[in-house]
């Protein structure tokens, strides 16, 4: 059986036609054309990936992809007829993995999910835990504990944090950092880093002496360290 695809679109045509090109494509393919039926049906079987349009019935994308981010990290790709940068930094900081801006080529939505299915089959001896003075960044559980508290943080945020933290003190570029957190070409404007890094900072600013996250002024990003020793696992 081919990997299991919930497509979740309320046009016909654009979900018929969907449809047949992942079928065609070897993918198992699940149709729902509104936000309630989409939590209903990930539940009932959790898919490998859904492809999430945002204005929908009943309930629209965005309230759908935080319901499913209560519980899953189960890529999603977000379709949108909106070309705002707003917009698609929004899709993002909600925990989306990846948008595709509509009228889209079909050859394109299915090189962004094979690309985001490639991410998401990260082999479990690659994960590990990176912790400072009041912080412990958990990738295998997806876990941020700042000062001893959990704090609730989207997928990308958290591998942001954890890539910046694996090695300290290395300054990133915003492209850099798109390659290789996001983990493919990325098509969407490198504010989309600045905007995840100023969230991140709303967390954990100003919790230890001994680690900051640092602005490189026209550079880019690093994870400053500036004593005591990191202990990874």
């Amino acid at each position: 059986m081919g990997r299991d695809i919930l497509v979740v679109e309320d046009d016909y045509n654009i979900s018929n036609l969907i449809y047949m090109y992942l079928a065609k494509e070897g993918f198992d393919v699940r149709l729902v054309s509104d936000g309630a039926k989409a939590v209903e049906e990930f539940q009932k079987k959790i898919p490998d990936l859904i492809v999430l349009d945002i204005m929908l019935p009943v309930m629209d994308g965005w309230a759908v992809c935080a319901r499913i981010r209560e519980t899953s990290k189960v890529p999603i790709i977000m379709l949108t007829a909106k070309s705002e940068v707003f917009d698609r930094i929004h899709g993002l900081e909600m925990g989306a993995d990846d948008y595709v801006v509509k009228p889209f080529e079909m050859k394109e939505l299915i090189a962004r999910i094979n690309a985001v299915l490639r991410r998401s089959e990260i082999p479990n001896d690659t994960s590990k835990t990176v912790s400072y003075d009041k912080l412990t960044i958990n990738r295998d559980a997806y876990e941020l504990i700042v000062d001893g508290e959990k704090i609730d943080t989207p997928p990308k945020e958290l591998e942001l944090l954890y890539h910046l933290a694996s090695t300290p003190n290395k300054v990133y570029t915003r492209n850099q950092l798109l390659d290789e957190v996001w983990g493919f070409d990325y098509f969407g404007d490198s504010r989309t880093v600045d905007v995840h890094i100023k969230r991140l900072r709303e967390k954990v600013e100003n919790v230890s002496d001994q680690w900051a996250l640092r602005t490189v002024w026209g550079v880019g990003y690093k994870f400053e360290l500036k004593s005591g020793k990191q202990a990874a696992k």
